[in-house]
């Protein structure tokens, strides 16, 4: 990479601010989707079309860069410039972010997965774009620690979208039972406004122009790297178990095991969940920063529960008694616990956060009422610092296929779209409850994953050591 024109804190902080839409709306599917099964009398798999259709989107714009480059024999993305294709993804958003509105008063939910295919296809343009221009903002050691720093940002608009959304659609402390169309049209009004100006602002802004001066490689050579592949099967899981576990929470919550909650009450746990990740990635993100070891265990001690406290600040501000989340705090000591015994080694943390997984999926499947709704909505710290770890394993010895690998890792975010429609099948079969044992299967894969990729690099003559330098 390189780059010219003014850089440093600022630029990152603008691009970042890209990252945190990303998980304000992502995380809000999980508030849209109980809204769209009621309203549209759909089955638990039908309702899981949404993130179906919208992190397919994400799949499907990857391919057509992806196509489009090898047909033309040069990278597309790197001729127009990261830049714009950042705008141009989010104008693409705004698109389909517009096109919801009339699609829900037709009352064709088949015409709403077609708008938020749109959304999505804006924001793989906008993925695809911002990641590398965030890694190019500084030198290259410390290019996935800017990462990491993106990654809490995004949390940040996970843990704020639902009750932001939740507060558009029921009112500010949740009087409404039921979701007006009209609360629809400002919602959607709302984020193509957003969308609209974050363009505006991005194309009026003096940022650094990043070029990649790697040659055009054709071909699909990196696939000859079994890290690389196992790591594709290991982001597509990742990503899939970390939406599913929401997406089907809501029609959890509904069931009278698990408190038989409404509609209007179900945003503080969707918080909490997405704030799980939040959680983790704070931690995770505390080894990015050059300070002495002594002070990186206090920090890692002090800001998972600082990063609690704000979830639960965040959604106090709903006006509703959230003193059942307080419990929550148990499973962050779990958390902190992880941390030190993982020691910032990708494979042995991706081992541990893995077989955390396992368990809370375990627990959640043998027990119900609050026991077994922390246990699942802790497979959210369980996901927290997972993506790192499978990146940095996944690309590590790529040589100059690196840049085609991490391509076809952010492709793999398609499992997001076919594992909660999978959970959601299994639903409609044995029964919500029931349903999380696919999270256990997915959490082994991730187990597998991580043994492995250690003994598959370790061939190559690249140990733990080197990769948690670029995992961290």
């Amino acid at each position: 990479m390189s780059k010219s024109g003014k850089s440093g804190f600022s630029a990152l902080s603008i691009i970042i601010s890209v990252f945190f839409l990303w998980g304000f709306v992502a995380a809000s599917n999980g508030i849209f989707i109980p809204f769209c099964k009621g309203h549209f009398s759909l089955t638990q798999f039908q309702s899981q079309l949404i993130d179906f259709t919208f992190y397919g989107g994400y799949f499907i714009g990857s391919i057509l860069l992806l196509v489009l480059s090898q047909i033309v024999k040069v990278d597309i993305l790197n001729r127009i410039g990261y830049k714009k294709g950042i705008i141009y993804g989010l104008l693409i958003s705004v698109v389909g972010a517009l096109a919801i509105i009339p699609s829900v008063h037709a009352g064709s939910f088949g015409l709403i997965l077609g708008s938020l295919f749109i959304v999505a296809l804006g924001f793989s343009l906008q993925q695809t774009s911002a990641q590398p221009f965030v890694v190019a903002l500084g030198s290259p050691e410390t290019g996935a620690h800017r990462l990491t720093l993106a990654g809490g940002v995004n949390s940040l608009g996970t843990t704020l979208g639902p009750i932001a959304i939740a507060f558009v659609l029921f009112g500010s402390v949740g009087s409404q039972t039921e979701v007006s169309l009209s609360s629809i049209n400002a919602l959607y009004l709302i984020l193509a406004g957003v969308f609209t100006l974050g363009a505006i602002f991005l194309s009026v802004v003096k940022l650094p122009v990043v070029t990649n001066e790697e040659p055009f490689e054709p071909g699909v050579g990196s696939l000859k790297y079994p890290q690389l592949v196992l790591g594709m099967i290991a982001i597509f899981t990742y990503v899939g178990v970390e939406v599913s576990i929401q997406s089907n929470m809501g029609a959890l919550l509904k069931d009278q095991a698990f408190g038989g909650f409404l509609e209007n009450d179900i945003a503080p746990f969707i918080s909490l969940y997405w704030g799980s990740l939040m959680i983790g990635r704070w931690a995770g993100a505390i080894a990015a920063f050059d300070i002495s070891k002594k002070l990186k265990q206090i920090l890692t001690v002090i800001v998972p529960f600082v990063a609690f406290a704000i979830i639960l600040f965040v959604n106090s501000l709903g006006g509703k008694d959230i003193s059942h989340l307080y419990n929550y705090i148990f499973c962050v000591v779990i958390l902190v616990a992880a941390f030190f015994i993982g020691n910032e080694k990708p494979a042995r943390t991706l081992m541990i956060f893995s077989f955390i997984g396992i368990t809370a999926m375990i627990i959640g499947l043998l027990t119900t009422g609050q026991i077994a709704l922390y246990a699942f909505i802790s497979g959210g710290l369980a996901c927290s610092i997972m993506w790192p770890c499978i990146f940095a394993m996944s690309i590590s010895g790529l040589g100059k296929y690196t840049s085609q690998g991490a391509a076809f890792l952010i492709m793999m975010i398609l499992g997001g779209a076919i594992i909660p429609p999978l959970q959601g099948k299994l639903a409609d079969v044995i029964g919500i409850h029931m349903s999380y044992i696919i999270p256990v299967f997915c959490f082994a894969y991730l187990a597998f994953f991580a043994f492995r990729a250690k003994a598959v690099l370790k061939l190559q003559g690249i140990d733990e050591d080197q990769i948690g330098k670029a995992a961290h």
